[in-house]
């Protein structure tokens, strides 16, 4: 029997695979990537050619050869990473390292199940190598703009930074979303309501919906007054009763960007976690005597394409578990997305009839609710839509027009197994304020059941009641919202969205304040350096723009080359400006303050250090005094609870660095070490890493269980596996031959922390 073999990406893929393929097929994995550009030199040539440097990844060194070594005993090698640019990327890779001896095969499907898997064993391609330019355009754009422009964020603001031609462009959205905020300027309003009864003197709430014709206008308390004296003058009598149907649609099945909102708004799980989850549930677990079996489609995907069987099974499905008056009369087809991918399906369940109930055991926790989640939207997705009886009364007193709107639930339809917010399908930031204030505004109205009413009842009023507002300012991102405006702005695709978000946390260029995107002060540092200095790139248009050029490649319509040609040309003029001005940039960062030094007596200047801003004497290297920041020691609320009144702790500063301290002090004394967000990795430990010094003052990470545990690192622990051993978390280093970048405490592999790590949940 002749000998196949087949390449995946991560060993989970690869177990879940052997047992689907059949005899004569050996899968193996190449845990991701197996070449890379060099991390100690910009790796790309400038001469207008912009050839990629290629080295093999040195901690990839022995997958390599034992992949080799099947290699050379196969028949047949069948390229099996996954169905976009990455993996088309990193099956070419695998050509190139392992040598044109054999032929090779490029196998696709988009859901590892038996089935899927079969079918791409018949059918198998070429490597698609329009696909594999697109990615390394992107790669050598991201390349040249993180290495070049890294060295001017070290001279003029610190070392170690590293921008990102996508992330920088994420950043500067939340920056300018701040500064929306802080210049806001909150308007005063009023609102007027009745507390009106019908002849039968059941009660009836109503707002005041018009005034001489027009929406009221109420600006101060005075006016709310004069409106109010004038209504009491007048009979309030019922003019006009509606009643109308409206039905709410059901919203398409979920995409990348949609999945991880939802995910954030619903389960609270941040798109990193979503993320590796959903990789999870794709690449196989084991569920009961079906074995080892892919649970979801491919999910990072824009399209909300659906396969016909799969419409077939879940109309079957809804028919049998709800009732054929669930059913549509036909299969609800959704709009394709501009420049959507339509060559992968949605993110659905690879058969409705698993249902989340009977796989629940075999799931962890956070798998079952993801799981439920991707289950409930898709079947939602082809049910029949809501219906709402809506009964509107408008009743006249004098000028002005009062309403109360009832409204009931006539037909339950997709809300019976999905309910999403109406917003989600508005689109824009005007929409979506305007959509905002409508749902407020019809919360207000709103109430179940309206008591019977005929047209000319004259009401009663027990009072008329003014109640005070202010408008308010644009929320700030959270990590959905932040998701939904890249998407919306054609920033990044779906394979990118959680590493952006991810990146800029993880830079310290923005923190998480109850849920919410604040930017640091060195973000917003950063932020002003490349605008001014970089508007082109930085511009929220010209990325989108990046990224079209980006799919003209994988279709074949462009060469990768000129696009990145297009983007260098200006960029590279950019860069020689700046370069003769890091002196006036560096002074223009480093603001000099009303401190004097404690040493000499100079002027002290903010700078920016590895722990944050903080004050050091103009005089330097002359004078090395330094200080640190009033504001940085002024305590911070934070998400932690005390774990003896339950009330929030507050972030504190003291002698011997940060802790928590509960924010009811003096009444209670508690205080703990910060946390890190990663578990100790001792077996059977179960203690958490926090932050803590040594009687030096140098920062280290330990358990928690401490004298139990005595586990420790001098790096801060960052929550990802590392690709190569599985070791639970990565490190986070800086010296001056990387820069800044992740390394493995256990098997030493090095990230740079400026790339785009692949497939957050290989390990």
């Amino acid at each position: 029997m002749p000998k196949r073999l087949i390449i995946v990406e991560s060993p989970a893929k690869a177990r879940t695979i052997s047992r689907m393929a059949g005899k004569g097929f050996q899968v193996v994995a190449s845990n991701g990537h197996v070449r890379d550009l060099p991390k100690s030199k910009l790796g790309v040539s400038l001469d207008g050619a912009f050839e990629p440097q290629y080295v093999t990844i040195r901690a990839k060194s022995k997958v390599i050869s034992q992949l080799r070594e099947k290699a050379k005993a196969a028949d047949e090698i069948l390229l099996a990473p996954d169905p976009d640019r990455e993996g088309e990327a990193i099956a070419w890779h695998l050509t190139e390292v392992l040598g044109r001896e054999k032929p090779y095969k490029r196998m696709v499907f988009h859901e590892i199940t038996r089935r899927a898997i079969q079918d791409a064993l018949a059918s198998p391609r070429t490597i698609d190598m329009d696909k594999v330019c697109a990615q390394q355009a992107r790669r050598v754009l991201d390349r040249l703009v993180g290495y070049q422009l890294s060295p001017i964020l070290w001279k003029t603001i610190r070392y170690g930074l590293s921008p990102g031609r996508v992330q920088s462009v994420a950043l500067r959205l939340v920056v300018d979303r701040e500064r929306e905020v802080r210049v806001f300027v909150p308007v005063e309003y009023w609102s007027i309501h009745a507390r009106a009864k019908t002849p039968e003197d059941k009660p009836l709430p109503m707002t005041l919906v018009s005034w001489e014709g027009v929406k009221p206008k109420i600006g101060s308390q005075g006016e709310a007054d004069a409106v109010v004296t004038r209504l009491q003058r007048e009979t309030l009598t019922v003019t006009e009763i509606k009643k109308r149907q409206r039905k709410r649609n059901p919203l398409a099945p979920f995409i990348t960007s949609t999945l991880q909102q939802d995910a954030f708004r619903k389960l609270r799980f941040s798109s990193r976690k979503t993320m590796q989850i959903a990789q999870e549930l794709y690449e196989g677990l084991k569920v009961g005597e079906e074995g080892t079996v892919g649970l979801i489609t491919y999910m990072r995907t824009d399209s909300t394409r659906i396969a016909d069987d799969a419409i077939a099974e879940v109309r079957s499905l809804i028919e049998q578990r709800l009732g054929a008056e669930y059913v549509p009369e036909k299969p609800v087809s959704y709009r394709r997305k501009d420049r959507a991918q339509d060559a992968h399906e949605a993110i659905r369940p690879t058969s409705a009839a698993r249902l989340p109930e009977e796989v629940a055991p075999y799931l962890n926790p956070d798998q079952r609710k993801l799981y439920q989640l991707i289950w409930n939207r898709f079947v939602a997705s082809q049910m029949k839509p809501q219906v709402l009886e809506l009964t509107t009364v408008d009743a006249a007193a004098g000028p002005g027009i009062f309403r109360a709107t009832g409204k009931v639930v006539a037909f339950d339809g997709f809300t019976r197994l999905y309910e999403s917010p109406e917003m989600d399908r508005i689109r824009g930031a005007a929409a979506r304020a305007a959509a905002r204030l409508e749902a407020e505004e019809e919360k207000q109205l709103a109430v179940d059941v309206l008591p019977p009413v005929h047209k000319g009842d004259v009401l009663g009023v027990k009072a008329y009641e003014k109640k005070q507002h202010f408008t308010e300012p644009p929320p700030r991102y959270s990590e959905a919202s932040l998701i939904r405006a890249l998407e919306e702005n054609g920033i990044g695709r779906p394979s990118t969205y959680s590493t952006i978000v991810s990146t800029i946390l993880t830079r310290d260029y923005v923190r998480r304040e109850k849920g919410r995107l604040i930017p640091t002060e060195l973000g917003e540092t950063v932020v002003d350096l490349l605008v001014e200095n970089f508007a082109r790139i930085m511009g929220v248009d010209f990325t989108a723009h990046m990224e079209e050029e980006l799919d003209s490649v994988e279709e074949g319509r462009d060469g990768w080359v000129d696009v990145v040609r297009e983007f260098y040309r200006p960029f590279r003029q950019s860069l020689d400006e700046v370069e003769g001005r890091v002196a006036e940039l560096k002074a223009a960062v480093q603001v000099e303050t009303d401190t004097k030094c404690a040493e000499c007596g100079s002027t002290m200047v903010r700078k920016f250090g590895r722990n944050g801003p903080f004050l050091a004497c103009s005089r330097y290297p002359e004078c090395k005094y330094t200080q640190p920041l009033d504001d940085a020691e002024k305590p911070q609320l934070t998400e932690h609870r005390c774990p003896e009144c339950q009330s929030p702790m507050m972030l504190r500063t003291g002698r011997y660095g940060r802790f928590l301290a509960c924010s009811r002090y003096p009444e209670c004394k508690t205080t703990r070490a910060v946390p890190v967000g990663v578990a100790c990795p001792e077996p059977e430990c179960g203690g958490q890493l926090v932050e803590k010094r040594t009687r030096g003052g140098r920062r280290f990470y330990g358990c928690d269980r401490y004298p139990k545990c005595k586990y420790a690192v001098w790096d801060r622990p960052i929550a990802r596996a590392c690709p190569e051993c599985g070791h639970p978390f990565l490190v986070a280093r800086e010296n001056r031959k990387m820069g800044a970048h992740l390394a493995c405490p256990r098997c030493k592999v090095l990230i740079p922390a400026e790339e785009e790590v692949r497939h957050e949940g290989t390990a």
